[in-house]
């Protein structure tokens, strides 16, 4: 037997539908001699003849190939060891026609006592055959786009599709090589895929690029081209195939996609208004269009809101006023431009009102007309700079965000000679849109921020002076390097007896509920020192009013609690007089001590709980402070690091303090620079003082005998000193006063002993203490009354009069302003 491809099975028939599926396969049983013994009707169906016709004759007459007794043995052989056998074999149709069948023989099986095997075959399915119109057709109607190159890449033959893809006629192109025909289509890049394709053998699927043709010479097209190798009957290769489809569409909204994606990235990138609105027109050129301007609304640029916003409902107004807020182009210095960035501008495009803002979708103009007479009438000077440099396809795309609309944008062609058209529409609104919310976004942090520092300039105090006292200088860093706010606040506040109150707290948390959490303790601080309270018991009041307010916002709904519970505070009382500071700490960093003549040291103060803890007490603690010697306060963030812990820098804090011969402003900031060389994410707060002695020269004390005939003694004592100190009868008759009601209301009412002291510091104070801790009272007399005006007429004279207790008593003061 001959056939073209044969193999023995081993396995079981297949299943239904399978090669040989016994249902429908044409079926015979042979003999040992080939002899037909049986017939089925799929047999008779598959090659005509009746089982009448073959049953008892030989199985040879249906053969349709010459007898090959060699392999026939072989078969026979096989089939007789257990093992099947198929393969193609021909047969003969009745009606003479050659059938070409698969054929399978199972094993050898006894009929009788005569040896048997079981033929099933089926025909082969008739391959399908194209004829020459039909690959005709395929090739010149496809709709890719094809081409045959020789050896030399040089065309022999393109179907229709690429002719008009191309735009190059048949006959001018063949012969003739890509770089030839299309130089702007990167030539020499694809005949360089092409040569290795000849080179390799391997093809190249899918490169896109993108160039001009002739069929569109104004409009930039995306192709994707494949190539592979013809080769002939020896495998030797004879040319170079390719297929081009024009994918200008997909790659058009790839790009599109991939634009905004990268707007995403690059715009938006700070919260400053003009920095964004700068952002998007750098995007845009040369990206997508060769000029662009930016134009805001004033209130969008203004940080209290001011101007006048635009609504969807109601007329449009007349006039708008917005302002320059970006500008790029192609050309070096913006020549295209009317406004410059910063220019108040009231541009809209002829003949649109502020409707178009108002309604908010983009306005193509593809064809500018510079001879247009809307534009010639209402805009001559915008008219010249079209015509002078070639504006020729514009888009004005209203920028909105969140119902509000915040301004214009233009987007320009002139050197690119495509005009926009709607796909570009879609691109600059999304463009916009997204530049929108990032100029809103800047736009709302840019009012917040601005409210919160102006909040927290107002209530931190403008100008420190410790008076002859103290020499200050201080150091303030938010935790936003941009000027943010935050909790960490100090104080300086004058006392009565040329004393000071110097305080440093850190309200937990930052930005504006920080900093009005901030002020009200500021505010507090300075009530209860103006009571002349010692730091240990303002500490406990201010403790108290921190646990009321925190209730009290608990009650109201608010999550502001934590804006006062944990804050801390260092209070401490400096007297120039005596040189001794007394301090107390609720949860603070203890202060840092630079003596003139010793190392830094930070004084042992009980540390005492944070504010609005409540049931524990506060101690004070207090210390000598020899004149010049340097006192610092200071917050957590100054000490804190993210590469040391709160003792390494106390340690780097009295490093950096030990330059004592410094001038304090500089020592403070550089002491700040040294903590802190990188921004931080906590606030830092930093008050230095030098201490200051009120030398023997500027005190007179005199002690006060238990008799009111001494009244008139340390009266004239009194005139004396102040015509000592220089100053003048005014102020010597108005001391004179003072002391007369003091010394005599103190002989009156409190306990002996009784001194008389005054001091010249920045104000001339009269202070008269004794033994009594009984308060003063102001008292309004009556007409009639022969007494009760003491207090009264100190309290008209002074500049202000108070009174302040001690472990001994207490001590009426009055201040008057030195001439």
């Amino acid at each position: 037997m001959e056939s073209a491809r044969e193999g023995f099975a081993a396995g079981p028939p297949r299943g239904p539908g399978g090669l040989f599926d016994a249902s429908t396969d044409a079926a015979a049983v042979i003999s040992e001699h080939g002899v037909v013994a049986g017939w089925t009707r799929s047999a008779e169906v598959l090659l005509g003849y009746a089982a009448p016709d073959v049953v008892g004759a030989s199985a040879a007459r249906l053969l349709a190939m010459p007898e090959d007794p060699a392999r026939l043995a072989g078969v026979v052989a096989r089939c007789r060891a257990g093992n099947g056998w198929s393969g193609q074999i021909a047969v003969r149709h009745r009606d003479g026609r050659r059938l070409d069948v698969q054929l399978r023989i199972s094993a050898s099986f006894r009929m009788g006592t005569a040896e048997c095997f079981l033929a099933s075959a089926r025909a082969r399915p008739s391959r399908w055959t194209m004829g020459q119109s039909v690959l005709d057709g395929f090739l010149t109607r496809s709709p890719v786009g094809l081409a045959v190159l020789d050896t030399e890449l040089r065309y022999v033959w393109v179907n229709d599709t690429l002719e008009h893809i191309s735009g190059v006629p048949r006959d001018e192109r063949l012969g003739k090589r890509l770089g030839e025909l299309l130089p702007g289509l990167q030539a020499a890049g694809l005949e360089g895929l092409m040569r290795e394709v000849l080179a390799t053998g391997a093809p190249v699927t899918d490169y896109e690029y993108v160039g001009w043709s002739w069929a569109d010479p104004h409009r930039q097209h995306a192709y994707a081209t494949s190539f592979f190798p013809l080769v002939d009957a020896e495998d030797a290769v004879t040319g170079v195939c390719y297929m081009v489809q024009d994918v200008t569409e997909r790659w058009n909204a790839r790009q599109m996609l991939t634009m905004v994606n990268e707007a995403g990235t690059s715009i938006g990138r700070t919260l400053d208004v003009m920095r964004t609105a700068q952002e998007l027109a750098d995007f845009a050129v040369p990206r997508f269009a060769d000029f662009v301007f930016v134009d805001l609304l004033e209130p969008v640029l203004s940080t209290e809101g001011h101007g006048a916003w635009l609504s969807d409902a109601g007329p449009a107004p007349v006039g708008l006023a917005m302002r320059r807020a970006a500008l790029r182009s192609v050309r070096e210095g913006t020549p295209e431009a009317v406004a410059q960035v910063g220019d108040q501008v009231d541009f809209l495009p002829p003949p649109h009102d502020t409707r178009l803002l108002i309604d908010g979708e983009p306005l193509l103009i593809p064809v500018l007309d510079p001879a247009d007479e809307l534009w010639t009438a209402k805009e001559p000077l915008r008219v010249a700079r079209i015509r002078e440099f070639g504006l020729h396809s514009v888009i004005f795309a209203p920028m909105r965000a969140r119902n509000t609309v915040l301004g214009l944008t233009m987007f320009a062609r002139s050197l690119n000679p495509v005009s926009f058209g709607t796909d570009d529409v879609m691109l600059a609104r999304e463009l916009v849109a997204r530049a929108a919310v990032c100029v809103d976004n800047a736009r709302r942090y840019t009012r917040e921020h601005t409210a919160a520092v102006t909040l927290q300039r107002s209530l931190l105090p403008p100008a420190l002076t410790g008076g002859t006292a103290l020499e200050v200088a201080s150091s303030y860093r938010p935790a936003d390097p941009c000027g943010g706010v935050g909790g960490d606040w100090f104080d300086v506040i004058p006392l009565s007896g040329a004393r000071v109150g110097l305080v440093v707290g850190d309200v937990v948390g930052h930005g504006i509920t920080a900093a009005a959490g901030m002020g009200r303790l500021r505010t507090a601080v300075q009530t209860l020192a103006a009571m002349e309270m010692p730091p240990d018991e303002l500490l406990a009041h201010l403790d108290d009013l921190v646990f009321r307010l925190s209730d009290e916002e608990a009650a109201a709904g608010t999550a502001a609690r934590s804006t006062f519970i944990g804050a801390t505070c260092l209070y401490a009382v400096y007297d120039p007089v005596t040189q001794r500071c007394a301090m107390a700490r609720a949860g603070h960093p203890p202060p840092v001590v630079v003596a003139p003549d010793g190392p830094a040291y930070f004084p042992e103060i009980p540390a005492g709980p944070p504010l609005g803890l409540g049931g524990m007490a506060f101690e004070a603690t207090e210390i000598e402070l020899p004149e010049n010697s340097l006192f610092g306060l200071y917050t957590n963030g100054l000490i804190e690091g993210c590469d040391h812990d709160v003792e390494r820098g106390m340690s780097l804090l009295a490093q950096a303090l030990t330059r004592t011969d410094e001038a304090l402003d500089a020592l403070c900031t550089s002491a700040v620079r040294t903590l802190v060389p990188v921004p931080q994410s906590d606030d830092i707060a930093l008050l230095l003082t030098r201490t200051h002695v009120l030398g023997a020269d500027r005190i007179a004390s005199w002690d006060v005998p238990p008799d009111p005939a001494a009244v008139a003694t340390l009266r004239a004592r009194a005139t004396h000193q102040v015509e000592e100190w220089g100053f003048g009868a005014e102020a010597a008759m108005t001391t004179e006063l003072i002391v007369s009601e003091l010394v005599t209301n103190a002989l009156r009412y409190a306990t002996p002993p009784i001194r008389l002291r005054l001091l010249r510091d920045s104000r001339l104070t009269c202070e008269v203490s004794d033994a009594s801790s009984t308060a003063p009272r102001l008292r309004h007399a009556r007409s009639t009354d022969e007494g009760g005006r003491g207090l009264f007429l100190v309290a008209q004279l002074a500049q202000r009069w108070g009174a302040r207790y001690t472990a001994e008593g207490k001590i009426i003061w009055a201040e008057q302003e030195i001439p």
